[in-house]
């Protein structure tokens, strides 16, 4: 069966590569490693919480029972459209059918890379991952958390535990059961060492278990996922500074994939203001997901460099 039908100009990846890629976007995103996805329709999804929990009373024998405190609010996740188009020369469709098969497999390795990245930049730091700009509109998002600790006097594990104090020294505790973490905030941790008794340093690793710190997956005992997503780079057009977020994954965030992974043929108009497919004998291949997530902004704190004086 060939994959690029000269009648449908919209069609649906087999399904062993759609399988594929929401495997793929989930091990490229530190979001979904650490916090599972949920089933949501498409629109605004919305949650109800909790804003005091109900407390229960003692009531004595034929006493009257009071009513109890409580009470409940909403919050609502939004839909998030990211999209991928890819263009390629007209000639790919005349391949044979396990060349086209091969093309398909190439794009979802890419595309699936794209939109896993693009579920951390929005949800983290709300960039737009073409342009690297920040979207203004978007108010809703974990770099927006007031918790925060930073990194420059004191050792990277001393300001991991700071910000995550930040968290857990509250009159209501936040369960801190995830660690996103950017590459160099693990190479920081994988260079300390211990301390002889006079302050100087062994020359031991203080983390031996981190090596190189290339196969992070726990730190202090916290479920912990490296990826560059964390800072926002390469596609952020300034560093965020974000070297590290601590919190609650599991609670704190609620997001789903609203919409599959549909594959689109297009092969007529400017679809990406590349010029006119015909003209350039080209056809263009795109894929869409829509995303929906609320976050908890307090449930989260960052692991930041220092901010630069004004005027640096």
């Amino acid at each position: 069966m060939a994959v690029f039908s000269t009648n449908e100009s919209k069609i649906l990846m087999p399904r062993e590569i759609a399988d594929g890629m929401i495997k793929d976007a989930q091990t490229t995103s530190t979001l979904a490693q650490l916090s599972g996805q949920e089933a949501q329709k498409f629109g605004e999804v919305e949650y109800m919480i909790f804003n005091d929990f109900p407390k229960a009373e003692f009531v004595e024998e034929g006493a009257a029972k009071s009513s109890t405190t409580g009470g409940f609010t909403s919050v609502k996740a939004k839909p998030r459209k990211a999209q991928v188009t890819m263009r390629f020369n007209e000639e790919v469709q005349w391949a044979d059918e396990d060349y086209q098969l091969h093309i398909l497999s190439e794009l979802g390795g890419a595309g699936s890379t794209a939109l896993s990245r693009a579920l951390d930049l929005g949800a983290y730091h709300r960039i737009n991952p073409l342009s690297g700009e920040v979207i203004s509109g978007w108010d809703n998002y974990v770099g927006g958390t007031t918790g925060k600790a930073e990194l420059g006097s004191k050792d990277a594990d001393q300001v991991i535990r700071e910000a995550a104090g930040k968290l857990i020294k509250r009159e209501r505790p936040v369960s801190v059961n995830g660690f996103a973490i950017d590459p160099r905030l693990t190479w920081d941790l994988a260079e300390l060492q211990t301390k002889n008794a006079d302050g100087s340093p062994s020359g031991n690793q203080r983390y031996p278990q981190l090596g190189l710190g290339t196969g992070i997956s726990s730190f202090l005992g916290i479920n912990t996922v490296q990826g560059d997503t964390v800072s926002g780079q390469p596609e952020a057009k300034k560093d965020t500074g974000i070297r590290g977020i601590l919190g609650d994954f599991q609670n704190g965030i609620r997001w789903g994939i609203q919409r599959n992974l549909p594959l689109e043929l297009i092969r007529y108009g400017d679809p990406d203001g590349q010029g006119d497919l015909k003209r350039h004998n080209q056809i263009a291949l795109r894929l869409e997901i829509v995303y929906g997530w609320y976050v908890f902004q307090e449930k989260f704190a960052l692991v930041a460099e220092k901010a630069a004086a004004p005027g640096k």
